[in-house]
């Protein structure tokens, strides 16, 4: 059975494992470590380096390369990324920088295709054709398959949907309020709520109050799953989806957050083909990064796309 390192960059850690062509992740070879806007360059660099060194040497044998899924927008030419929520690791050569560990050749894709990848090898989106795989947390990414193949696009950057310009509202101050991101995220449903009276400050205290029924917390809360719904019925009448796996913290909020995005998209759909999308939760939700990093080097060895 062959190995593959995996590792998933993101906004508030850094995470690797071993995984094998199961797609199972081996015990005790899965690390952590921080990430976070307010750490210098150096310090981001050194946590990246560090969590895959220790998650190789965890490992008793040897493994076929190395796998790397970011937060975006990344430069699947020159092996660089820089992250949106991580300013100051702008243009990090990460593939380089790995390189140097012996472990084997880096494959680096945007952190949504590798969840996207994960979820139609191992997830909800297996025996699907044309699907895509989404986060919704801190922020909103994904990832998609079309004829059972990973799209990266020309730069790797394929799948952002959190960037997508969905309204512009009188008022609004910048370009990200009308994105999808910044419309759905967890991060900007809780500073809405709050800057309309709630008076939580964290996704778990604003699904609490949605349980209580307090009226601005429902309206948060169905507000960033109808810009979520709006956005995948305009992404399913371009590309015509069978099926799109939600994962991520902020996705469980409430549970009928998947429901109400369900009921968004159809409510949206212009076009019969589009009313018969499938929203339903993740199948691996916080293994998916990982194990879709790992698929970019065990794929020629797995069933994956």
């Amino acid at each position: 059975m062959q190995h593959a390192l995996a590792i998933d960059i993101g906004g508030t850690k850094v995470e690797a494992a071993v995984v094998d062509t199961d797609g199972r992740i081996v015990p005790g070879t899965r690390f952590r470590g921080p990430t976070g806007a307010g750490a210098t360059r150096e310090e981001l660099a050194a946590s990246i380096v560090d969590t895959a060194r220790l998650a190789a040497e965890a490992h008793s044998g040897t493994v076929s390369g190395v796998g790397v899924g970011s937060a975006g927008p990344i430069g699947a030419v020159d092996g660089s990324i820089s992250p949106l929520n991580l300013p100051r690791l702008a243009g990090f050569p990460v593939v380089a920088e790995l390189e140097r560990l012996g472990a084997g050749a880096v494959e680096l894709r945007l952190d949504g295709t590798c969840i996207a990848l994960a979820e139609h090898w191992r997830g909800a989106l297996r025996g699907t054709r044309n699907a895509m795989g989404i986060v919704v947390s801190t922020g909103v990414g994904g990832g998609i398959i079309l004829d059972s193949r990973l799209i990266s696009g020309t730069s790797g950057n394929a799948g952002h949907l959190g960037q997508m310009q969905l309204r512009r509202r009188e008022g609004d101050a910048t370009r990200a309020s009308w994105t999808l991101e910044g419309i759905a995220s967890g991060t900007a449903t809780v500073a809405w709520a709050r800057a309309n009276g709630w008076r939580g400050s964290t996704g778990e205290e604003l699904g609490a109050s949605y349980a209580a029924g307090d009226a601005v917390a429902v309206g948060a809360v169905r507000r960033s799953a109808e810009a979520v719904g709006e956005a995948l019925c305009s992404i399913t009448t371009l590309l015509d989806l069978e099926r799109v796996a939600i994962g991520g913290g902020f996705s469980r909020v409430s549970p009928d957050y998947l429901d109400l995005v369900q009921e968004a998209a159809i409510d949206s759909a212009l076009h019969d083909y589009a009313r018969e999308l499938q929203i339903v939760a993740s199948g691996l939700d916080a293994d998916g990064p990982l194990i879709g990093a790992a698929a970019l080097v065990l794929a020629d060895r797995t069933s994956a796309p």
